[in-house]
C-alpha cells in the first residue's frame, strides 16, 4: 500500500492521464528481464468533479490456462505477493493517451481482443494462446486505429499493425529441460505455439514490459522514459 500511494502522488503530479503501469511480481532476473507484468493505469472523472485512478489488466487465473481482464485500483494491483516492491511507468504520447482512454472506459470495446486461453510465454505473432502483456500491446493497436480508414478489429490485424510499428519482443533462451518441466508442471505455460526452428533452438520469443517500455519510445508512443517507484 505504501508503493501504491507514492505511485498515486507521482501520478497525480505527472498531468498524465494513461500510462502504461508495470510491477515487479516475478524474479526473471535470470532471463535479463527485469518487469513481469504491465497494465494500463488511466484516471477516471468521478461525478463530484474529482478523479479516481484504475487499472486495468489481464490477469491468469491462478493454476489454470484461462486469463480475464480485471478492473482494480492501485492497491489492488500490487497486493499481489511482489517479488519487489518496484513500480515502473510510462506516460503514452497526448495521442495515444486520448485513443486509449476512449477504450479504457469502455467495458465492451476493452474487451474486444481479448483471448482468454493464457501462455506466459505465448508467442507474440501466435493466434493460439494470449499473455498479459500480449493482449495490452494489441489493445493499443486497436485503440490507435479506432476511427481510421483501416481500423483493427482481430487480433490477426493487430499483430500485422504491431509489425508495422516495429515492435519487437524479447528472445528468452529456455532449454529443452526447462521447457519440458515447464510444460508438465505449469498448465499456464506452453510452446506449441511457437516457430519449431526457434523452439529447437532454444529461443523463445515473448511480449515482455521491457520490450514494450523500449517500443514505445522508439515508436513515438511514449512521452518519456519511464519512471522507476519504488
Amino acid at each position: 500500500m505504501t508503493l501504491a500511494w507514492k505511485t498515486l502522488q507521482a501520478l497525480d503530479a505527472s498531468g498524465a492521464k494513461v500510462v502504461v503501469m508495470a510491477r515487479a511480481g516475478q524474479d526473471l532476473s535470470k532471463y535479463g528481464v527485469r518487469y513481469s507484468h504491465l497494465g494500463f493505469v488511466y484516471r477516471q472523472d468521478t461525478p463530484d468533479g474529482a478523479y479516481v485512478w484504475r487499472v486495468l489488466h489481464k490477469l491468469n487465473m491462478c493454476g489454470t490456462a484461462e486469463s480475464a481482464i480485471y478492473r482494480q485500483g492501485l492497491g489492488e494491483f500490487f497486493l499481489d505477493d511482489l517479488w519487489q516492491y518496484e513500480a515502473a511507468w510510462v506516460a503514452l504520447s497526448p495521442q495515444a493517451q486520448s485513443a486509449m482512454l476512449k477504450v479504457l472506459l469502455d467495458g465492451p470495446r476493452s474487451l474486444v481482443l481479448h483471448e482468454p486461453r493464457y501462455n506466459m510465454v505465448s508467442y507474440p505473432w501466435s493466434l493460439k494462446y494470449q499473455q498479459s502483456n500480449q493482449w495490452a500491446i494489441e489493445t493499443l493497436a486497436f485503440a490507435m486505429t479506432a476511427g481510421t480508414a483501416e481500423p483493427v478489429t482481430s487480433r490477426a490485424q493487430a499483430q500485422a499493425w504491431l509489425q508495422r510499428a516495429a515492435y519487437q519482443p524479447t528472445t528468452l533462451t529456455i532449454t529443452p529441460l526447462v521447457r519440458l518441466g515447464a510444460r508438465m508442471t505449469k498448465a499456464n505455460v506452453a510452446f506449441d505455439d511457437h516457430p519449431d526452428e526457434k523452439r529447437y533452438s532454444d529461443r523463445i520469443e515473448t511480449v515482455t514490459v521491457d520490450s514494450v517500455f523500449a517500443w514505445l519510445k522508439r515508436a513515438n508512443l511514449s512521452a518519456g522514459d519511464p519512471v522507476v517507484q519504488r
